[in-house]
C-alpha cells in the first residue's frame, strides 16, 4: 500500500482524526491527534480552536483559555474562537467576560445567530432586558426558524410585562419545533385555557409518545396540570404535578437526606459566625444591603417590589454571590476567620455596587439566604434582614406544583419532601431567632396582603427610610422582575392567595395537617 507523505494531507488526516474522537467523547485520544496535527503545522488555528474545546469539555478552563488565545492572536477575526471563549466564560458564570466575546465574535461575523441568542440568555441573566430583546430579535432576523430564540424572546416579554406578545412567541416557537416542552411549559403559565384549545391535544398525544425524552415529557406534565387545573379537573391536575415532580425529582437525583446534612452543618457553623462577627468594618458599604429571604414562593418578590418603590432603594434581584462567596464559611467547610469574612464582605460589597445604580440601599432577594443569615450577621452588621413568612400549608403547595429551573430545590417535587424540608428551615430559622432575634424583621405575607397599609409603613420604618407613598403602589413600579412571580406583582395585592390550595385539599390525604398540630 503506498503511503500519502503529503504534509499537508497528514494535518488534515490528524485533524479529521481529532473530530471523530471528540464527538465519540474520547477527549485523550482527541487531544493526542490535535497535537500531532498541530506538531506539523503550529499555526492550525482550526485545530488550536478543536484542542481548546476538548480542553474545556475537560473543565480544563484555564488551559483551554490559553489555546483559545494562541489561536486569536495567529487569526484575530477568528469568530467561532470568540464565540467558544463565550462559552467558556458563561460556563464558570463570568458573564461580564463572556459578554465581550459574544460581542467580539459578531464584530467579525455579523451574521452570527448563535452568539446573538446566546449573548441574549446572558444580557437577560445580568437584568438588560431591553438589550436582550434586541439580541434575541436580531437573532430571529437572521434565522427565522429558531424557535428557541423565540422561547426565550417569550421570557424576556413575560419579565417586561407584555402577556400577548409572549404568548404570541410561544406560538412561533412551538409551531416552528411542535415538540418543544419547555415552550408549552412556558406558555401554559401565562395562559388561561378553556376546553377546546388545540394545544391540550397537542400536549396529551406528545406524553403519549413513548419515545420522548423523560425531560421533555417532565415539562409538558407541568403545561398539562396547570390546564387541568385551569379546567376545574383537580384530581387529574395533581395527578399530573405528581407525575412531574416524579420525573424531575429523578432528573436531579434528589435525595432529602442530603438536605438534612446541609441543615445539620450551617447549625453547627452558627454560634461560632455570630461570635466572629466583624467589628471594625475594613470595608465601608457604597451601599447598604437589604436582605430579603424566607422559603421559595414565600411573597419576598412581592416584598422586594414594595421596598423597591422606594427612591432611595434599587431591587437587585436574586444575586447569587452569598452562594459564592459564603457558603464555605457558612457550612463550615473552610476555617472562620476575621480575615475570611473580610474577604466575603469585600468580594460581595463590590459585586452590590455594580448592582446599585447608584442607590443608597439596595435588596438582595435570594430566598435561600435564610441559610446564610449567620455569615450576613458577621459580614454585615449594618444590614438589613427580613424574613417573609407566610401560611405554612400554602408556602408547601407552592412550592410543589412550581417547576424551578435552577438544579437546587429538589425537595420540592415531592410534596412529602417539601413538608419535611419546611420543618427544617423552622426549626433552623428558630435557631436565629434566639442569637440574633433584634437583627431579623419578621413580615407575615398573609397579614401584609390583608394589612397592606400598617404593615408596609411598619417595614419602611424597620428599613431607616422617610416614607414615600408609592410603596403602598407596588403594582406601579415598573422594574424588571425576573422571577415566577413576574406576573402577580404586576396586579394589586391579592389578599386570598394563601387559600387557593384548598381547592385540592380533597386529593392531599391530609399532608398538611401536621401544621396545624
Amino acid at each position: 500500500m503506498t503511503k500519502n507523505t503529503d504534509p499537508d494531507q497528514k494535518v488534515i488526516d490528524h485533524f479529521n482524526l481529532g473530530n471523530v474522537y471528540q464527538e465519540n467523547g474520547d477527549f485523550e485520544q482527541a487531544i493526542r491527534a490535535y497535537k500531532r496535527s498541530l506538531a506539523l503545522k503550529p499555526d492550525y488555528v482550526e485545530a488550536l480552536n478543536n484542542l481548546a474545546n476538548v480542553l474545556q469539555k475537560q473543565g480544563k478552563f484555564k488551559r483551554a483559555l490559553e489555546v483559545y488565545n494562541k489561536a486569536l492572536q495567529l487569526k484575530p477575526d477568528f469568530a467561532e474562537v470568540h464565540f467558544n471563549v463565550g462559552n467558556l466564560f458563561e460556563e464558570q458564570n463570568i458573564f461580564k467576560e463572556a459578554i465581550v466575546a459574544y460581542k467580539a465574535a459578531l464584530v467579525h461575523k455579523p451574521d452570527y445567530f448563535e452568539s446573538y441568542f446566546n449573548l441574549g440568555n446572558l444580557l437577560h441573566e445580568t437584568g438588560d432586558l431591553e438589550e436582550a430583546l434586541k439580541a434575541y430579535n436580531r437573532a430571529i432576523t437572521i434565522k427565522s426558524d429558531f424557535a428557541e430564540a423565540y422561547n426565550n424572546l417569550g421570557r424576556i416579554l413575560v419579565d417586561l410585562g407584555q402577556i400577548q406578545e409572549a404568548i404570541n412567541a410561544y406560538s412561533t416557537a412551538i409551531a416552528i419545533k411542535p415538540d418543544f416542552a419547555v415552550a408549552h411549559r412556558n406558555m401554559s403559565n401565562i395562559k388561561k385555557y378553556n376546553a377546546d384549545d388545540e394545544q391540550i391535544f397537542s400536549i396529551q398525544t406528545l406524553i403519549d409518545d413513548p419515545g420522548i425524552r423523560d425531560e421533555q415529557r417532565c415539562n409538558l406534565l407541568y403545561a398539562l396540570a396547570k390546564i387541568k387545573e385551569d379546567l376545574g379537573q383537580l384530581e387529574a391536575s395533581l395527578d399530573s404535578y405528581k407525575a412531574a415532580g416524579l420525573l424531575r425529582k429523578k432528573e436531579l437525583n434528589y435525595d432529602f437526606q442530603e438536605d438534612k446534612k446541609i441543615f445539620k452543618k450551617l447549625e453547627k457553623s452558627a454560634p461560632n459566625l455570630i461570635k466572629n462577627t466583624l467589628k471594625k468594618l475594613d470595608a465601608l458599604s457604597p451601599c447598604r444591603p437589604i436582605f430579603i429571604l424566607g422559603m421559595p414562593r414565600s411573597g419576598t418578590t412581592l416584598v422586594e417590589q414594595i421596598v423597591s418603590s422606594h427612591s432611595q432603594v434599587n431591587g437587585a434581584g436574586e444575586l447569587p454571590f452569598l452562594d459564592y462567596f459564603g457558603d464555605a464559611l457558612a457550612s463550615g467547610k473552610r476555617l472562620l476567620s476575621k480575615k475570611r469574612l473580610q474577604s466575603v464582605r469585600h468580594s460581595y460589597l463590590n459585586e452590590l455596587k455594580k448592582a446599585s445604580q447608584g442607590k443608597p440601599f439596595v435588596t438582595d432577594k435570594m430566598p435561600q439566604n435564610f441559610k446564610y443569615i449567620g455569615i450576613i450577621c458577621a459580614a454585615f452588621p449594618e444590614a438589613k434582614i427580613i424574613h417573609v413568612e407566610r401560611d405554612q400549608a400554602a408556602t408547601c403547595w407552592s412550592n410543589f406544583k412550581h417547576y424551578f429551573p435552577v438544579k437546587g430545590l429538589g425537595y420540592s417535587y415531592d410534596l412529602f419532601d417539601t413538608v419535611r424540608y419546611f420543618e427544617l428551615y423552622k426549626k433552623f430559622m428558630a435557631i436565629w431567632e434566639e442569637l440574633v432575634a433584634n437583627k431579623i424583621y419578621h413580615l407575615n405575607y398573609d397579614k401584609l396582603t390583608v394589612d397592606q397599609e400598617n404593615q408596609t409603613k411598619q417595614l419602611i420604618n424597620y428599613l431607616d427610610l422617610d416614607w414615600e407613598d408609592a410603596c403602598l403602589f407596588p403594582e406601579e413600579n415598573n422594574r424588571k422582575v425576573k422571577t415566577a412571580s413576574n406576573l402577580q406583582i404586576r396586579q394589586k395585592v391579592y389578599k386570598d392567595s394563601s387559600r387557593n390550595w384548598r381547592k385540592f385539599e380533597p386529593y392531599l390525604n391530609g399532608i398538611f395537617d401536621r401544621f396545624s398540630a
